[in-house]
This record gives C-alpha cells, structure tokens and sequence, in this order.
C-alpha cells in the first residue's frame, strides 16, 4: 500500500490495520507547512482516491502538534513574488476541492496546535477527532488577510454563522473541547485515547458498506459544493491581501513578538 507515496517526501505515511492509510504530518516547527508539503497535500487526495488499497484514511500529526500552519518563510515569499502567491492560491484551492472529491472516508485526529493548512484537513475531514486539550485556531485576519482557504465555507455550517463570524473575527483559540460543544469537530477524546479513537473508527468504516459509506459522503459533500462560491471569493480575497500593506505589519508582529499595529482600511 504504502510505495505509491513514496514521492510525497513532506509527509509520512503508514498503515497499522486493513484498508487504513494513515497520514502524518512530521516536520519541524510543530509540523508546521512549508513550500513542499503546501504543494504535496493536495496532490495526495487524487491518489489516495485511485488507490484500490485504501478504504479509509487517518490524518494525524507527530509530536506535540497536528499542524501549527504555515511557515512565515512562505508567508514572505508570496508577499515579495507575485508567481509565487499565484502558485499558493492553485494549491490551496485544489486542497479544498481535491478533499471533497476523495471518496474515501477521512478522520482527522487533531492534538495540541491546529492552525492554517493543516487545519484545512482536520476539519474537512469527515470525521473530525479532537483532544480536549486541542487548540484550534484560524489565524488569517491577525496575520492581515481574509480567513479564505476553508473557514469562509466551512465553518459556519459546521458551527453556525455566529460562533463562525466570532472564532474567525476574532481569532480566538479554542480548545478540542469547546469545538465539540459547538459543532465544529465531531467528537473529542483524551489525548491517549485520541489515536486509538480514530483508529477504531477507521477501522470500523474500513470494513464497512463501501459503495454506501462513499455515496453518503458524496451526498453529504454537496452542502460543501454548493459553498463552493464563497469558497473562491473568500480565497482571492485571501490572496488579495498578500499583496497588501497589513500582512507585512501582521508577520512582523509575529516574528517580534508584539501586538500589529496595522495602518488602517485601504478604502473608506
């Protein structure tokens, strides 16, 4: 199973019971996303689509982390090249469609920092698994753009559109706990029991009905698919703003540790 990913060097990918394909993001900076794995993430849900092998998928990070999001490295680069920026945009849009139209069944086991690209896949998952202790958080409009690459469409389905408008406004963290509460995982489980969780249930849709279990999905999908206009104008307002003044004051705030003090709207 595990040799047709060989060549997604950003992740790890391994397989601990039948049917069951789990992928682990493990890189430094608490499994934070760089220009490789930003560019590999979308292109495995084709694959793991196509593979014959595979009935369900585990998504899990190693470590302390699921995914602390995006490096400031790439940050910088989209700011300063517009090929660059351009390049993202296509990657994080083909994430977003790429995961709906995987017909396997993905749980996502989310611990400890959950944040930016990584994020995108711990909650479009379809069964989303988080430790109590989880901190979840979609930081764009602190870093000076429009939260765009899943929460726009996402989110407010998930939790409804005034939890949405705050978590995203706001940029408050919340905890694998509160999410549940909410609606914006599925479940929570203690940290040592959050693996075990995801496998059990992996392992249970793995020998499931597979034509029901997938056409379930698909159906279900369609509520994602027909967000899929907000979806595209919520990331190129995204993307609009990487060429704008508040995210170059949003990384230095993060890089120096202060507060942002951002100039003030571009248009009145």
């Amino acid at each position: 199973m595990l040799d047709k990913y060989q060549d997604f060097s950003a992740l790890t990918f391994e397989s601990h019971q039948p049917g069951v394909l789990e992928v682990v993001f493990n890189a430094p900076n608490l499994n934070a996303v760089d220009a490789t794995a930003h560019a590999q993430l979308p292109q495995i849900w084709p694959v793991i689509d196509a593979d014959p092998e595979v009935r369900a998928v585990v998504v899990r990070g190693e470590g302390k982390a699921f995914s602390a999001g995006g490096s400031f490295d790439l940050v910088e680069e989209q700011i300063a090249d517009y090929v660059v920026r351009m390049r993202v945009l296509r990657e994080a849009r083909d994430l977003y469609y790429n995961i709906l139209a995987c017909n396997k069944p993905i749980i996502s086991a989310i611990h400890g920092p959950a944040v930016g690209a990584g994020l995108v896949v711990g909650l479009m998952a379809d069964i989303s698994i988080a430790a109590r202790t989880a901190k979840i958080v979609d930081g764009h409009t602190r870093l000076g753009v429009a939260a765009g690459d899943h929460a726009a469409s996402v989110w407010p389905l998930l939790c409804g559109m005034a939890k949405a408008k705050y978590l995203l406004l706001t940029c408050r963290k919340i905890t694998g706990e509160e999410a549940e509460r909410v609606g914006l995982v599925s479940l929570t489980a203690d940290e040592d029991e959050l693996l075990p969780t995801a496998r059990e249930i992996a392992g249970e849709l793995s020998g499931g009905a597979q034509d029901a279990i997938r056409w379930t999905k698909y159906s279900l999908n369609q509520w994602y698919r027909q967000a899929g206009p907000i979806f595209d104008a919520s990331l190129g307002l995204e993307f609009l703003g990487f060429g704008g003044p508040d995210v170059v004051e949003g990384v230095a705030s993060y890089r120096e540790r202060r507060a942002p003090n951002f100039p003030g709207p571009a248009t009145a």
